[in-house]
């Protein structure tokens, strides 16, 4: 699976990005037709210790799915978002089951 991980006005070190696509990688073992994703993190200005924004937009066939997810650090964020994005692909698998 490709992840593609934008920072927005600063730059990821490479402890953070390989967290990020360790976590990902794990998403096509949930469900096979997951092929791409895209990252995205920001660091607000705000005064909540909780200023740190990842966004998952998860590509599978004929869907997005898309979580975001706010935290005091970006690895928290970050499980925080896959584990969204686990339970609507869960969600997504037992509909397909349905039809």
């Amino acid at each position: 699976m490709n992840v593609k991980i934008n920072s927005v006005h600063f730059r990821v070190d490479k402890k953070l990005e390989d967290f990020i696509k360790d976590k990902l990688q794990k998403m096509p073992n949930l469900f096979e037709g997951v092929f791409n994703s895209e990252v995205i993190l920001k660091v607000e200005n705000s005064e909540n210790r909780d200023n740190k924004v990842v966004e998952i937009r998860l590509m599978i066939r004929g869907y997005d799915l898309f979580a975001k997810k706010h935290s005091v650090s970006f690895e928290q964020a970050t499980d925080l978002a896959v584990e969204a994005l686990r339970k609507q692909l869960v969600r997504h698998k037992e509909k397909i089951k349905r039809i």
